[in-house]
């Protein structure tokens, strides 16, 4: 970096003037004491000097930096970024320092889409540990974060410890400079200068403090429900609201006669009944109304677990057409996305005008499957996109999707679910109510054979429903 022009002394003289750039002995964030300390709160009463600082800094960015929205790192690089955006017509997000226990509880407030790419603007920059504590929310809502551009550069890690974390840092003056050109200016002692150069050759490199997730509050169903865009997935949140469960059983029992049996029995105590219709020898075609009344006396939506895969036009005829007429009397259906975004094209065209909701399988519970890591954000991306569509996922560990956060609007329902953790010989592996809603992130508890096989069904589904709600609530008050 070459020497500061003549415009960037001046600045450097205007933010000594009012009293930002001190000299003493300080103690900064990072735990170390500085014999300088810059404050550059003040600007905030200096109109003049505020806008040259947020035209400069825009001004000294590269040709080739590229952005969307800005975001200025809380609370002093609020004010700069405000003017930033408001003087270059950019669109401004900001970041909750402290997340609120009520409303919408957000990290990030502003509009914004996710992939936009966010430039992070701060007054000054030691070891980066600011700036990392602003990246983390605003990547974990789906924005890109490649480039921090600050007033001043402490030249103690900062530049280094982003570059480590993928943020290009974009300074406008260098410490060296400005207790340089102070000492040039007659404005300080040259044993001033010397000091600073001392304390910055035995404090290099500043370590970053550690940068935690961002823990929010979750909001509850009925919040959620607003959020929906898919007509159904809208409805299952208030039944389950309207009913209090987030059960839903898993039918797999032999024969169509059972199946409306048991339906009928637990209807009561739950918001979903999962069905796998190809493995009823006795189906017949009056099975989809038999089960569409019992749904409807019970107030519980019907998932046919039909778990499409083909190519769009395949599942097209699979879903309206063939013996089963799934169609017609299912409200919910599942699909793998290995033949790609085709499959949701092809299920939307005749679900949606039906007020249909499709549930995307991001994960399973069997071990040693391979709906993992980029599959599962696959399937997140293919949601976004067909929102209006897909109503959420079927899903094992939600809490540990390393692609971001998920739209709150999406439903997570995830199976293998029972009393006590475990799996059985065909490689199911089962976790307890308790853990899959609080500790793994989901909504509603899939939950089969311990319930079937149970010597009463209907006692035992009240008790799984009851553990349910109380995961749910739990998590709700976290």
């Amino acid at each position: 970096m070459s020497s500061p022009s003549p415009s960037m002394e001046s600045l450097i003289l205007q933010l000594h003037e009012i009293g930002a750039v001190k000299f003493g002995n300080f103690k900064l964030k990072s735990g170390i004491y500085s014999p300088v300390y810059i404050d550059l709160r003040l600007i905030v009463s200096y109109p003049s000097l505020l806008t040259l600082i947020s035209q400069t800094l825009i001004s000294s960015l590269p040709p080739s930096t590229r952005y969307d929205v800005v975001c200025g790192v809380p609370y002093t690089a609020l004010p700069i970024a405000t003017v930033v955006s408001v003087s270059n017509s950019i669109p401004m997000l900001m970041r909750r320092k402290e997340i609120k226990d009520y409303g919408t509880s957000k990290a990030i407030e502003g509009v914004f889409e996710k992939d936009q790419t966010c430039l992070i603007i701060e007054d000054l920059v030691t070891s980066g540990g600011s700036v990392l504590e602003t990246a983390a929310p605003l990547r974990g809502v789906g924005l890109k974060v490649s480039d921090a551009v600050v007033l001043i550069d402490r030249e103690q890690g900062g530049r280094e410890n982003l570059e480590e974390n993928g943020i290009r840092l974009h300074s406008m003056i260098r410490l060296t400079d400005m207790v340089r050109v102070l000492k040039e200016k007659g404005k300080i002692e040259e044993e001033a200068e010397v000091n600073l150069l001392r304390f910055l050759e035995e404090n290099r490199r500043v370590s970053v403090p550690s940068v935690e997730k961002v823990k929010v509050k979750p909001l509850g169903f009925e919040v959620r429900s607003e959020m929906c865009k898919n007509v159904m997935g809208k409805k299952l949140f208030e039944v389950m609201v309207e009913k209090r469960t987030n059960l839903c059983l898993a039918a797999d029992v032999g024969t169509a006669a059972e199946l409306l049996d048991i339906a009928d029995k637990v209807g009561p105590e739950i918001c979903m009944l999962k069905t796998h219709v190809d493995i009823l020898p006795d189906f017949t075609s009056d099975f989809g109304s038999k089960l569409r009344a019992i749904a409807d006396k019970h107030n519980f939506l019907i998932f046919e677990d039909r778990k499409f895969a083909d190519i769009g036009n395949t599942v097209t005829m699979q879903y309206e057409g063939g013996v089963f007429k799934i169609l017609e009397w299912a409200d919910i259906i599942n699909a793998h996305i290995i033949s790609g975004p085709g499959i949701v094209d092809g299920l939307k065209l005749k679900g949606l005008p039906r007020g249909k909701g499709l549930l995307l399988l991001a994960e399973m519970s069997s071990a040693g499957n391979l709906a993992t890591g980029d599959y599962t954000a696959a399937a997140v991306k293919i949601a976004e996109t067909h929102s209006d569509f897909v109503m959420g996922f079927i899903s094992v560990n939600p809490a540990s999707w390393k692609c971001g956060n998920v739209n709150p609007s999406m439903i997570h329902a995830t199976p293998g679910v029972q009393m006590v953790k475990g799996g059985d010989a065909l490689g199911q592996q089962y976790n307890t109510p308790h853990s899959v809603i609080t500790e793994r992130g989901s909504d509603i508890i899939i939950v089969g054979r311990g319930i079937i096989k149970a010597e009463n069904p209907a006692v035992t589904a009240r008790e799984y429903r009851n553990e349910g709600w109380k995961a749910y609530m739990e998590k709700c008050s976290q």
